[in-house]
């Protein structure tokens, strides 16, 4: 018996792709375990139960299947994509909440996966980070080493145990410094472009994300016109505004290599589902969230924007699709 239409299969799956995804952020993940410690493993493997556990609840409270929902890993990829935005050493119960709060809300709501119009994972994210602003800011100092497995234990049920090996990120030493009138060129100390604090932890981990992010499109993947629009929004009001005042604005390498910015544009941006889909639509997509993440790291109140620009942008998504819309042939 033959079996029904259509006999061609698909390119791409959805469980093939989300497991491509997922094995092109293991290099950036597992450079972010080497330096902050086993509290990102931690907030890894929370994230990814809580998304399972809440997935089958939803699909439960739906009378959806479970089985098949839960192996095309969107809801993994998502929780994934969450903890490696969040400091190492949270206590447990925020990874969690930040994690059912994104797949309740963030994508069950509006009916599941291919529905959602903000990225689950950020929405999560700046849930969190409005809810818990203070706790969210907090991530290891890269020069005191990774923290122990015991340690890290310790401070995700004990509060206290962070101030000990808290410090301030590349993103968070700029704001900070800026607000009290400090020049750049004073943070830099002779070091070069990137580094505030003498060290390229944040330089190697956006690295390798782009490395993931350039398999990505190899594959064929993800759009290119999202990431290029990302990258060329950050860049270039960040070049112009540091030739005019380089002692007032951080020069372009510093915004692309710190922060979540090279995480933003291959991963993030480029959802296919609360992006914009078409050619143009996904290049002027891609170009306001990296204009959005450096109008809110050089006067916002976070220390960086990824995460509200995406979802800036994922608002405008439907309307970029209706106006960048190709013409059909035969129409005016």
């Amino acid at each position: 018996m033959h079996r029904s239409a259509p006999h061609l299969r698909p390119r791409h799956d959805v469980p093939r792709l989300m497991q491509t995804v997922l094995l092109a952020l293991v290099p950036g993940a597992l450079a972010m375990i080497w330096l902050f410690g086993w509290g990102v493993l931690l907030n890894i493997l929370l994230c990814a139960a809580t998304a399972l556990a809440t997935e089958a609840l939803m699909l439960r409270l739906r009378s959806r299947p479970v089985a098949p929902v839960l192996g095309d890993h969107s809801a993994v990829l998502a929780a994934v994509l969450l903890a490696l935005c969040l400091p190492p050493l949270l206590p447990w119960w925020i990874p969690v909440l930040g994690t059912f709060f994104a797949i309740v809300f963030g994508k069950h709501v509006y009916g599941g996966l291919g529905f959602n119009p903000f990225n689950p994972a950020m929405l999560g994210y700046v849930f969190l980070l409005v809810s818990f602003p203070g706790i969210m800011v907090l991530w290891p100092a890269p020069e005191l080493g990774p923290s122990g497995l015991l340690q890290t234990l310790m401070a995700s049920s004990n509060m206290a145990r962070i101030d000990m090996v808290s410090g301030a990120t590349p993103l968070d030493g700029l704001k900070t410094a800026l607000a009290a009138g400090t020049p750049i060129d004073a943070l830099r100390n002779g070091i070069g472009l990137f580094s505030l604090h003498q060290d390229s932890d944040w330089l190697l981990i956006n690295g390798l994300f782009l490395v993931g992010g350039l398999y990505l499109l190899r594959r064929r993947l993800i759009a290119w016109q999202i990431p290029l629009g990302v990258l060329l929004g950050l860049t270039l009001p960040a070049l112009a505004a540091w030739i005019i005042a380089p002692t007032q604005f951080a020069d372009p390498l510093f915004h692309l290599f710190a922060g979540g910015a090279m995480l933003g544009a291959f991963f993030v941006a480029t959802d296919p589902v609360s992006a914009a889909t078409t050619p143009l639509g996904r290049l002027y997509y891609g170009l306001g969230i990296g204009i959005l993440i450096w109008v809110i790291r050089c006067w916002g109140g976070y220390p960086d924007g990824v995460a509200f620009a995406v979802l800036l942008m994922n608002l405008a998504a439907p309307l970029l699709d209706r106006l960048c819309r190709p013409r059909i042939e035969g129409q005016p």
